[in-house]
């Protein structure tokens, strides 16, 4: 089934917003880690992250490894459920490593914050994120989330799709984000 470019409400960020933001960072984040004596751990967060993971690691001039784990707080709604399920474990051992969760979105911070309470649990020295997205919402006490060390975009609170983002399964694979038309998921 083709995709309905009404569904779409607004285009908020380009392709090519995205790509020199992505490029930004990586120079940012490899000067930071440059020092590290072993490869930074890259860990993504299925499936959102693919997209945002595969373009930002070819960016970055340092050796890293790259890991992966899938948690679901949302199912097929458009709001965090609030409880974290592992869906698939990552398999490097964190033990005395840097590690740096790779994110398209800070939304309401839970998946978040207990990724990076397990993280630490495991042993790692440090564990920072960078995320593509962060939405501006009132509704979230961020001073009790774990904050992002680098930030992509501060966006609107308003569901977004594409770039690796999705809603029920669809559109992650749109080369842009856009702002979700409320009458895909009302």
């Amino acid at each position: 089934m083709k995709i309905d470019s009404s569904d779409i409400k607004e285009v908020l960020l380009s392709s090519k917003q995205i790509d020199a933001r992505l490029g930004e960072l990586a120079v940012e984040i490899g000067e930071h880690y440059a020092s590290t004596r072993e490869d930074l751990i890259l860990l993504g967060v299925l499936s959102g992250a693919t997209i945002v993971m595969s373009d930002f690691s070819r960016k970055l001039d340092i050796h890293t490894q790259i890991d992966w784990m899938s948690l679901s707080s949302y199912g097929s709604g458009t709001k965090s459920s609030g409880v974290v399920r592992v869906l698939k474990d990552m398999t490097l051992d964190v033990r005395g490593r840097d590690v740096l969760i790779v994110e398209d979105i800070l939304d309401s911070g839970v998946t978040l914050s207990w990724l990076v309470q397990n993280l630490h649990s495991r042993g790692a020295n440090s564990v920072e994120i960078v995320t593509l997205l962060k939405k501006q919402r009132e509704d979230v006490d961020y001073s009790k989330r774990p904050s992002p060390k680098w930030v992509g975009f501060e966006i609107p609170d308003q569901f977004v799709v594409g770039y690796g983002l999705d809603y029920a399964g669809r559109y992650r694979s749109l080369p842009y984000i856009g702002i979700l038309d409320p009458k895909v998921y009302e």
